[in-house]
């Protein structure tokens, strides 16, 4: 893992997201963070989508400024995708948070999760945030250790909109 980074979206990398994208729905889940149901058809209006998204342009009413980043490897392959917004409004105060991240279904459990959420702490700090909120469903273990290892410190737990229980962390900067 010694040359994992964060990249800006990009044209670059259309051929290995777009393999990311289908992996996922062959593994038939739940496509996570939702920057990633975003339609592929034209990827370069995709992409300058998301990047408008980061500077407040074209995002839907309910939505916040956010920006996204692909984690890849030194072969060039996406390997995950993790959005960072900027502020909260009140329905991600309470589910959703600043963070939302996911790993492709075949580079789980390799300790990816973690780094990447490593890396966009240090851009949410570099976007002079005191604090994140990072939510995830109680049964997913996973992101819970991965929140957990980064300094996440448990405040609570909430029912969702469609009854399944979130747990809400918060990260502090010092």
């Amino acid at each position: 893992m010694s040359q994992i980074k964060l990249v800006e979206p990009s044209m670059k990398y259309r051929e290995s997201y777009l393999d990311m994208i289908a992996e996922w729905h062959e593994a038939n889940e739940n496509v996570v963070p939702f920057v990633l149901k975003m339609e592929t058809d034209n990827f370069e209006k995709m992409v300058q989508e998301l990047k408008g998204f980061s500077q407040g342009m074209g995002i839907p009413e309910t939505f916040v400024p956010h920006t996204t980043y692909w984690l890849m490897n030194e072969h060039e392959n996406i390997i995950g995708v993790i959005n960072i917004r900027h502020y909260l409004n009140e329905r991600l105060i309470h589910i959703g948070g600043h963070i939302g991240y996911g790993v492709r279904p075949s580079e789980r459990k390799k300790g990816y999760a973690t780094m990447m959420l490593r890396l966009a702490l240090e851009k949410a700090k570099d976007m002079d945030m005191k604090e994140v909120l990072i939510t995830c469903d109680k049964e997913n273990i996973g992101s819970a250790k991965t929140i957990i290892s980064n300094g996440g410190q448990l405040e609570s737990e909430v029912e969702t909109e469609d009854g399944r229980i979130a747990q809400r962390f918060w990260i502090r900067f010092d």
